[in-house]
């Protein structure tokens, strides 16, 4: 099953991947960071938080269900899925080549994630850079990489080949 093709471009197969395995990668964000993390004694993770402090810091509504519409839908479902299948994915195989294990990029796409989000998005909002390297800092890191590690093995079983 082709999964996109560059000149085809978004076609519902690739749709229905990106939602479905963007559903999944979230919630293993979600489980680890709001269930399993404060379970240990480490942080509660609030990506919610994140998204109403950007949605404040340029003037637009910032209430609870813009900053869940936001991590959920805009984020988890749309926007890490395109960047993995449309910019990631395409300039890894054209750098690296495809004969290395998806779990490799999968891996350091979480870690450009958790770049992007936490070390990026953070200062737009008006947060400190990284968020001082608290706690949520690290324990966003394991839930950014596992969100990447996740959403690619969803694709590569659901496409039933190399994503």
């Amino acid at each position: 099953m082709t999964i996109y093709t560059q000149k085809a471009g978004v076609n519902t197969a690739t749709l229905g991947l990106m939602f479905i395995s963007g559903c999944f990668a979230t919630m293993a964000f979600d489980l680890w960071g709001q269930v399993v993390s404060p379970g240990l004694g480490f942080a509660n993770l609030s990506p919610h938080g994140l998204a109403k402090s950007l949605f404040g810091a340029l003037g637009l509504p910032n209430g609870d269900f813009a900053g869940y519409f936001m991590h959920f839908y805009l984020v988890g479902l749309i926007g890490y899925p395109v960047g993995w299948l449309f910019v990631f994915k395409p300039l890894w195989d054209r750098v690296i080549g495809t004969d290395v294990h998806w779990l490799v990029p999968a891996t350091l796409y979480g870690f450009g994630l958790w770049v992007f989000a936490i070390g990026g998005i953070t200062a737009i909002a008006g947060l400190p850079f990284f968020l001082n390297f608290t706690g949520i800092t690290w324990v966003a890191l394991v839930g950014h990489v596992l969100y990447g590690i996740v959403m690619v093995a969803v694709m590569v079983w659901l496409s039933r080949s190399k994503v």
